[in-house]
């Protein structure tokens, strides 16, 4: 199996005004969050909330700046979510790819909305206990 790429628009609820990104992600299954490059971050104008404590592939402990919000559009489908500030591209992680309901086709190396809720997201959830 390769590396997974799919187009997704990201853009600051905050700052209607600034126009939306699209760019190319790297759909990674084995990641939570949504990570930016700094140049995506500084282009929609986002705010650091926080930093964070990340640990990279090579076992390197860093402090990152954690930006929002951030909205993500793919399809018909859109989220809120957080991003962490590193690298030189977008990583699209779980959260975001789980908010939106898409799913990742390995074999075909591409992503989509899920087949069986085409027109809207849905969720899986607990209700209360009675």
């Amino acid at each position: 199996m390769g590396l997974i790429h799919t187009e997704v628009e990201l853009s600051n609820p905050r700052n209607r005004e600034l126009a939306a990104l699209r760019v190319v992600a790297l759909v990674d299954t084995g990641a939570i969050t949504l990570c930016i490059p700094e140049h995506v971050a500084v282009q929609l104008s986002l705010s650091e909330l926080e930093k964070r404590e990340v640990t990279t592939a090579t076992g390197n402990r860093v402090s990152v700046p954690y930006v929002g919000p951030v909205q993500v559009g793919f399809g018909n489908r859109s989220c809120f979510t957080g991003a962490l500030v590193l690298g030189e591209s977008v990583l699209l992680g779980a959260i975001p790819r789980k908010d939106m309901d898409l799913v990742v086709n390995p074999r075909r190396q591409e992503v989509t909305v899920n087949p069986e809720s085409p027109n809207i997201p849905s969720a899986i959830v607990m209700t209360p206990a009675r």
